[in-house]
């Protein structure tokens, strides 16, 4: 019997909203958007066909609302709910509310997300059914059992959310409470277990698909290796660690967890790996009871399109022969794009993006991009600070990997930092392209060093040039008398036009002038630049050094000024001549790094700290941030409480410099 499907609510936001809609489009289902009061303008509320808004406390606990998503579905007369993946996409209680209103639920039986949610559930589930398992244990009592390092884990979600590694026991406590907020407040659920950390494995998922005809089948593996902070952000297919006898056994076992599960739709059964010894050994780590993030790269090698195969299986129907006959076809990988800065610590970034823009256009490589934004999106604190995934597809691993890395270096993405080249270094590691990562990756290399920026000293240089003449370019382009003159003309061919710019805390001062030939002259903080004015306007910079034509893309906003070239990107903003003295803060004040909630704040006025002492607990995007003390001294101010949201330079706490005492030396 088939269930009807022709109006969809997607029970999610952002990038996999826009993902499901697509396909709907496609089968010709129509639409319908839920949104919370800061999505409201947001680019899938605006392709959905219709939309409900949904109240809520805080833009941040709206969508975890599953009463008001099902009265939405009802309002507009929907007739299925897809979860997407996050928020309630693994809570079985949902699942029996959307199936209790009479909506068919476009995911596996409710039991069966009850079963895995419940991560010790499933791995007594899995040691039945003959699928290895890693040590694990409910109390926190039991640690000594479990063994050290381990790992505290959120038992209700993932993503790395509601996770930490321990490996020293005086720090458990700690960890668990923490692992509990942060649980809590992503998945509405803090319960948390413990289990035994395995040091530097590859992780490693199997695809799974199942029908209410008795079809379980796998599609293959993902290799997720490449982590921070225990969350995926390179994803590939195949893993170049899986040959085809272990790809057998682990599709094996992961089909054995379908069905000892009962599992029907989508799911992604979880493995470390290790390949130390004369054989592959691998350990169940949990099932996903939903669509992955990544589940891009299995679409572009399979050539199958896996939300329509989940709207097939809702319907009732047998999963197509394409699906019990898949193979493998090239190699294709993720990356996700956050906004964050990887040399702070993945720092969550807020903002405005100014331009977002990744050309898709490669040669010889099919590019994929799943955003959830777009130019003049708003990015704000209560949400997962994922900007967009892009995936490539190409005939071989080394090719998909240059062509993903160009297609990062050209992206024009401006108004917040991102973790972009972060990612173009990473794709390019020898580690990587020899196919040797494993989840300690980031460890032994430094994220600060592989984030630095692609654009080096000379390039610098040249954008902050190309920068200056471009501005000029449009003062001249909106000039009410002699627009006519070229940019940086000077009467006086003696004087040279001066600019300051700012980028990444740093002022460069820029003096240039065009004498009556159109010569153009320029210095950059006093250092004289060889350079070559090809053609100059507010857009579009054209310059050559040492013989090397560039041309410079160039976007001005206000007083900020984006560059972008073949040498990579910058953006500068323009250094008013008479700089407000009053905006500075007091010496010694620790400020909000980003938007946020005040968790806890750990100290009192009075106090002695030591530097590194955590000071003030905040939470955005659903991560939990610590601000410490860069130095000793004592707390001479707290300017906040817990529960306050704060905005990104909110002074949190004052800390007067400890005195540093002079002895004389004994003769």
């Amino acid at each position: 019997m088939t269930a009807p499907v022709t109006k969809l609510l997607v029970a999610n936001r952002g990038e996999i909203a826009r993902r499901v809609f697509r396909t709907a489009r496609a089968m010709g289902i129509s639409t319908v958007a839920v949104f919370s009061d800061a999505d409201a303008d947001a680019p899938f509320v605006r392709e959905a066909d219709e939309s409900v808004h949904l109240p809520g406390v805080t833009p941040g606990d709206t969508y975890l609302r599953g009463d008001l998503v099902v009265a939405a579905a009802q309002r507009a007369g929907a007739d299925a709910v897809h979860p997407g993946y996050g928020f309630l996409s693994e809570s079985a209680a949902f699942a029996r509310a959307v199936i209790a209103a009479g909506l068919t639920w476009v995911g596996p039986p409710p039991d069966a997300i009850e079963t895995m949610g419940s991560k010790l559930a499933a791995k007594a589930l899995m040691r039945k059914a003959d699928v290895p398992t890693l040590p694990w244990a409910t109390d926190p009592a039991d640690a000594a059992d479990v063994g050290f390092p381990l790992l505290v884990k959120a038992s209700a979600g993932g993503g790395g959310r509601g996770m930490r590694l321990v490996r020293d026991p005086a720090e458990l406590d700690e960890a668990v409470a923490a692992a509990r907020r942060e649980a809590g407040s992503a998945f509405g659920d803090d319960t948390i277990f413990l289990e035994r950390y395995v040091d530097a494995p590859r992780h490693v998922e199997i695809q799974v698909f199942a029908d209410t005809h008795g079809n379980v089948v796998s599609l293959f593996e993902r290799e997720c290796s490449i982590q921070r902070r225990h969350q995926k952000i390179v994803e590939e297919s195949p893993s170049p660690a899986v040959d085809d006898d272990l790809r057998r056994r682990m599709g094996d076992a992961a089909v054995a967890a379908a069905r000892a599960v009962g599992y029907v739709g989508a799911g992604t059964v979880e493995f470390v790996l290790t390949l130390a010894g004369a054989e592959a050994e691998f350990a169940f780590l949990e099932m996903n009871t939903r669509l992955q993030v990544e589940h891009p790269v299995t679409e572009l090698v399979t050539g199958l399109d896996l939300v329509r195969l989940q709207l097939l299986v809702a319907r009732g129907e047998p999963l197509p022969a394409e699906v019990l006959t898949a193979s493998l076809t090239g190699s294709a990988i993720e990356v996700r794009l956050y906004a964050e800065d990887a040399r702070e610590g993945f720092l969550p970034a807020t903002g405005t993006l100014r331009s977002f823009d990744i050309d898709a256009d490669v040669a010889g490589a099919s590019i994929r991009v799943d955003a959830g934004v777009e130019s003049g999106s708003v990015i704000s604190p209560y949400y997962d600070a994922m900007l967009a995934k892009v995936i490539v597809h190409a005939p071989s691993r080394t090719e998909a990997a240059a062509a993903l890395g160009s297609a990062l270096r050209r992206a024009r993405i401006h108004g917040v930092t991102t973790n972009r080249d972060l990612l173009v270094r990473i794709l390019g590691h020898v580690e990587f392209l020899a196919g040797a990562t494993d989840t300690a990756f980031l460890e032994r290399h430094d994220p600060a060093t592989l984030a630095a920026p692609l654009l080096d000293a000379a390039g610098q240089r040249l954008h902050a040039v190309a920068a200056a003449v471009a501005r000029q370019a449009l003062n001249r382009e909106t000039a009410p008398v002699l627009g006519q003159l070229p940019s940086g003309w000077r009467n006086n061919p003696s004087r040279q036009q001066e600019l300051q710019l700012r980028t990444d805390g740093a002022d460069t001062t820029i003096a240039y002038s065009l004498d009556r030939a159109g010569v153009l002259t320029a210095a950059v903080d006093g250092q004289p630049l060889d350079v070559t004015l090809d053609s100059a306007s507010p857009v579009e910079v054209v310059l050559t050094v040492d013989g090397v034509r560039r041309r410079c893309l160039v976007a001005i906003s206000a007083d900020v000024i984006d560059v972008d070239s073949p040498l990579g990107s910058s953006s500068y903003v323009v250094v008013p001549r008479f700089p407000d003295v009053g905006d500075d803060v007091a010496a010694g004040s620790l400020v909000a790094p980003m938007p946020g909630s005040v968790v806890r704040v750990l100290v009192e006025t009075g106090a002695v700290v030591e530097t590194g002492q955590p000071l003030v607990v905040l939470e955005a995007m659903k991560m939990e941030h610590t601000v410490s003390a860069p130095g000793g001294g004592t707390i001479s101010e707290i300017r906040v409480q817990a529960g306050q949201q704060v905005e990104a330079g909110t002074v949190l706490v004052v800390v007067e410099e400890a005195a540093v005492e002079e002895t004389a030396d004994a003769d």
